[in-house]
């Protein structure tokens, strides 16, 4: 890649959680995609943890919202520094962080390509299939269901899909518990219909998060060979 700051293309990172943070520790994925050249962006969108209540309830019914507004944000900010080069601005997310990375993609046209792994896209199968760990979760991320059924509908990725307008590559597992397959694969051929650039990949032996050493192998590297491709790099 050119290494002239001016052309260096940005890779956005979406936390998962969401109400977790991302911390400035050794990431191993970070370095894959610093030694190649890209300048990495791990967004503390409001919501996260670690800096104080009222910051991490910005979040509060919110998700979808304040979360892909702050990663926006984040990305203008570096646009106007004239560090990054605003047609080579990539969003990575997982989870949760998939679904706060497709709701950028709904709300903003500054991403030029995304990669999802077992993307949240619809709220209301998340109600639906949440483990109890995680029940009220959604009461306090979106509110509660009984009363905001439509706000579910709403918020969820997968009625928005013709607000997504750039190339999105997705990874999943098929014996997750949390997200759908069929709910990931239902993206992939409403985005297909629409001539959106699109690929899927998925894993017979992997779950709600990718355990197995080959898996993340490949899914680093088919990441970089789409948004390589995408971005014309």
């Amino acid at each position: 890649l050119k290494v002239n700051h001016k052309y260096r293309p940005l890779l956005v990172k979406a936390h998962s959680g969401p109400t977790s943070m991302a911390d400035n520790g050794l990431d191993l994925e970070t370095q894959f995609w610093t030694s190649r050249g890209w300048t990495v962006l791990n967004v503390n969108y409001g919501g996260s943890t670690g800096f104080g209540r009222k910051y991490r309830d910005r979040l509060k019914s919110h998700w979808g919202e304040v979360d892909s507004f702050d990663c926006c944000a984040a990305v203008n900010c570096l646009i106007n520094m004239d560090i990054v080069d605003k047609d080579l601005i990539a969003i990575i997310g997982s989870s949760a962080g998939g679904f706060t990375a497709l709701s950028c993609l709904i709300s903003s046209d500054i991403f030029s390509v995304a990669a999802c792994k077992y993307p949240v896209v619809d709220l209301l199968d998340m109600h639906s299939k949440t483990h109890r760990f995680e029940q009220g979760y959604l009461d306090y991320l979106i509110g509660p269901y009984d009363n905001n059924h439509q706000l579910y509908k709403d918020r969820s990725p997968i009625n928005n899909v013709s607000k997504i307008n750039c190339p999105v590559i997705l990874f999943q597992g098929l014996k997750d518990k949390i997200v759908s397959p069929n709910e990931t694969k239902k993206l992939f051929y409403l985005l297909k219909n629409r001539n959106i650039p699109v690929e899927m990949h998925c894993f017979d032996n992997e779950g709600h998060g990718f355990n197995n050493f080959s898996t993340k192998v490949k899914v680093l590297s088919e990441t970089e060979i789409f948004f390589r491709k995408n971005l014309s790099l």
